[in-house]
């Protein structure tokens, strides 16, 4: 079965590279992204807990102003956790903002802004001016970052799962991730259990080389694990069109 996704997946690169890019977005980041997903492990478990995120630091590195990155040393592993290391595989390049560190807290820092509750990664990517946010099934394209929310509560008490997504078809979506609970593997599950779903594009992913600019911490995001908050504050904060 996970030869069979892993061909999808390739097929899905190929095309992607060859995707027309519209005026101004550069490269097709996406083809990257799946390359990126091609290249990473299968399994190890998943598991959400603090000790393992604190195993990222050791799985990514700059050496020369390259990214690299080893995810078998992030096992077992979790969602955003996965996702972070295929974009830190997907930009090449990079400098040691980009990296976690241990202990990252949620809304700090970069790798603190993409692993938080909420709208994490589509809040950073807005904040960088690095790309476009998005809620339409029609418009997503095999390599977009996705945020799923399982139900209706977005920050202190959701649920939800980061991934990148592959596919969809009426009635189910395809996606590759850390899953419960086999960990790094590709996915499918039905539409109807997403709730509300957050596509991020990276289109201009030279923006990420101006991530030390940020500020320390996003106090917004760092609420998530303390507060709920309304899509409609979300969608205003990541500027999310349809």
């Amino acid at each position: 079965m996970m030869a069979r996704w892993m061909a999808m997946v390739s097929a899905v690169v190929l095309a992607s590279g060859c995707a027309n890019v519209a005026a101004g977005e550069g490269p097709d980041f996406n083809a990257k992204v799946l390359a990126a997903v091609k290249s990473m492990p299968a399994g190890g478990g998943y598991d959400g807990s603090d000790a393992t995120k604190n195993l990222l630091p050791g799985a990514c590195r700059i050496e020369a102003g390259q990214v690299r990155v080893t995810p078998g040393r992030a096992k077992p592993s979790f969602c955003s956790g996965a996702t972070y290391l295929v974009l830190l595989e997907a930009l090449d390049r990079g400098n040691e903002a980009l990296l976690p560190v241990i202990d990252h807290q949620d809304g700090h820092g970069i790798f603190g802004r993409w692993n938080a509750n909420g709208p994490g990664a589509a809040k950073l990517v807005a904040d960088l001016g690095a790309g476009v946010n998005f809620t339409s099934w029609e418009k997503a394209r095999p390599g977009d970052f996705l945020k799923i929310w399982w139900g209706d509560e977005i920050g202190r008490r959701e649920r939800g799962h980061h991934v990148v997504y592959l596919g969809h078809d009426a009635g189910s979506v395809r996606f590759w991730s850390s899953n419960q609970p086999g960990g790094y593997g590709v996915k499918s599950v039905p539409r109807s259990d997403c709730k509300r779903v957050l596509f991020t594009r990276i289109t201009r992913p030279e923006r990420f080389a101006a991530a030390n600019r940020l500020p320390e911490n996003d106090p917004w995001l760092a609420r998530m694990l303390r507060e709920d908050f309304p899509w409609a504050e979300v969608a205003r904060k990541c500027r999310v069109v349809d």
